[in-house]
C-alpha cells in the first residue's frame, strides 16, 4: 500500500465516525492554540519592552549605590557628578545628569496620589528622550532658585487633572508645600518601575533642600543615581571604564570587589529582561505543551479504540495479502491526520486569539513569528508519531487467523 492509499483510507476512516475524529482532535487544537497564542504574547511582551528600553536611549549608562558595599549610606555625591563630567577625567562622556528620588503624597484640590518625585537636573529629560506635551520644561534658573515647579508624567496628570481640566499653572501639593505645574510630559508607556508616565519631576536643589537632604558618609550632599550619556554607542565600553576609575580613585578604592557604585547600562537592562521575558514565555509554552500530551493520549486512545472495532478488517487485508509494515503503515497516517489537522485548527485558533488580545491593548502586539508556528506544528506531528506507534504496532501484530475469528 502506498502512501495515498493510506491517506485515502485514513481519511475514510476519520469521516465514517465525524464526530469522534472532531473530539479527538479537540486537544490538539486546544494545546497549539495555547502554544501559540502564549508564545506570540511572551514575544510581544519582550518586543515592547525593548522598544521602551530603546526609546530612552541606546547610549545611556546609570550610576547608582551598591548597597552591600554602602554601609548603609549613599555613596554617590554631586561632586562623583561633577567629575565624572569634566573631560579631564572621562573624555568618553558627553553628558552627566543627577537625580533624587523618593515616593511622596501629591495632592490638587480633592483629588491625591502617592507616586515617586524625582529631583532632576534641567538636561535629564533631554537625555532620556522625554518629549513635552504641555508646558515647559526645568531650567538652570529653576535649579539657581530652587524653584518650587514640576512637570508631571503622562498618569499623574491624568489622575490630579481628569475632564480635560488644563493643567499648566496649576498649584499641587508635595508633602503639604505648594509646586507650581509647569509641564506634563508625553506617555510613553512602560512596566513596572520602567513607566516614567507615573514620575513628578522637580528641580534637583528643591528635592535636595525639601524633600530629600541625604547625606554620603563624609557629610558631601547624595545623589541617588547618576545617569551619564556616552559620546555615542561605539564608545559605551571605553566610557564605563573611565566611570568606573574615576569613582573608584574619587572613592578611595583599590579593588573591584570593594566598588560601593553599580553601572548599568541600557544594554545590561536589555540583556537582564531579555533573560526574564524569554524564561518566562518558554515556561509558558511549556505548559501550553502539557495540552498537546494530553491531546495525544486522547489521539492513541482513541487509534485502540479503532484498533478494536477493526480487527476483522485487518484480518481480511492480511489474508489477501497485505503486509505487517502496510497494516502499520495505514494507522500511523490515521493518527498522522488526526494530530496534523487538529494542528492547523490549533494554528488558526492560536494565531486568532492573538490578534484578540492585541486588539485589547494598544501597547502590546503579539508577534506570531514563523518558529513559533513550526514548533507547534512539530510538536503537533511528533504527538500523532508518537502516540499513534503503539496502537498501530498493535494493529500489525495481530495475526490473521485470530483476527479473522474476532467478533
Amino acid at each position: 500500500m502506498n502512501l495515498t492509499e493510506s491517506l485515502l483510507t485514513a481519511f475514510d476512516s476519520l469521516m465514517t465516525n465525524k464526530m469522534r475524529a472532531v473530539l479527538t482532535m479537540l486537544g490538539v487544537i486546544i494545546g497549539v492554540a495555547a502554544v501559540i497564542a502564549l508564545l506570540s504574547i511572551g514575544n510581544g511582551v519582550s518586543a515592547s519592552i525593548e522598544g521602551q528600553i530603546q526609546a530612552i536611549g541606546s547610549n545611556l549608562i546609570s550610576v547608582m549605590t551598591d548597597t552591600d558595599n554602602s554601609g548603609g549610606y549613599q555613596t554617590l555625591s554631586m561632586g562623583d557628578a561633577e567629575k565624572l563630567a569634566a573631560p579631564f577625567y572621562a573624555p568618553a562622556v558627553k553628558e552627566v545628569a543627577m537625580v533624587i528620588q523618593g515616593t511622596q503624597p501629591v495632592v490638587y484640590g480633592s483629588r491625591d496620589t502617592r507616586v515617586t518625585v524625582a529631583g532632576i537636573t534641567p538636561n535629564y529629560l533631554d537625555m532620556r528622550n522625554q518629549t513635552l506635551e504641555l508646558g515647559d520644561g526645568l531650567t538652570e534658573n529653576d535649579m539657581d532658585t530652587q524653584a518650587r515647579v514640576a512637570v508631571l508624567g503622562a498618569n499623574v496628570a491624568d489622575d490630579l487633572f481628569p475632564d480635560d481640566e488644563f493643567p499648566i499653572g496649576k498649584t499641587i501639593k508635595i508633602r503639604g508645600v505648594q509646586y507650581e505645574v509647569i509641564g506634563v510630559l508625553e506617555s510613553k508607556g512602560g512596566v513596572g518601575f520602567l513607566n516614567e508616565d507615573d514620575l513628578v519631576y522637580v528641580p534637583f536643589t528643591t528635592a535636595q533642600s525639601r524633600l530629600y537632604r541625604v547625606r554620603t558618609r563624609s557629610g558631601e550632599p547624595a545623589v541617588h543615581g547618576i545617569v551619564v550619556q556616552a559620546q555615542s554607542e561605539e564608545l559605551m565600553d571605553e566610557a564605563t571604564q573611565q566611570i568606573k576609575d574615576t569613582l573608584r580613585k574619587s572613592h578611595g578604592i583599590a579593588y573591584q570587589a570593594d566598588d560601593d557604585f553599580i553601572i548599568l547600562s541600557q544594554s545590561d537592562v536589555l540583556e537582564a529582561f531579555d533573560v526574564i521575558t524569554g524564561t518566562l514565555t518558554l515556561f509558558l509554552g511549556a505548559i501550553a505543551g502539557i495540552s498537546l500530551i494530553v491531546g495525544g493520549i486522547g489521539i492513541m486512545n482513541i487509534m485502540l479504540v479503532s484498533v478494536t472495532e477493526r480487527t476483522r478488517e485487518i484480518g481480511i487485508r492480511k489474508a489477501v495479502g497485505a503486509l505487517k509494515r502496510d497494516i502499520l503503515a495505514q494507522f500511523l497516517v490515521e493518527s498522522l491526520v488526526l494530530s496534523l489537522t487538529g494542528g492547523l485548527l490549533g494554528i488558526a485558533c492560536g494565531i486568532a486569539i492573538s490578534n484578540f488580545v492585541g486588539n485589547l491593548s494598544e501597547e502590546l502586539i503579539p508577534v506570531v513569528d514563523v518558529s513559533t508556528v513550526l514548533l507547534a506544528s512539530g510538536f503537533a506531528a511528533a504527538v500523532g508519531l508518537i502516540f499513534g506507534i503503539y496502537p498501530a504496532w498493535r494493529a500489525a501484530s495481530l495475526r490473521p487467523i485470530e483476527a479473522l475469528r474476532y467478533e
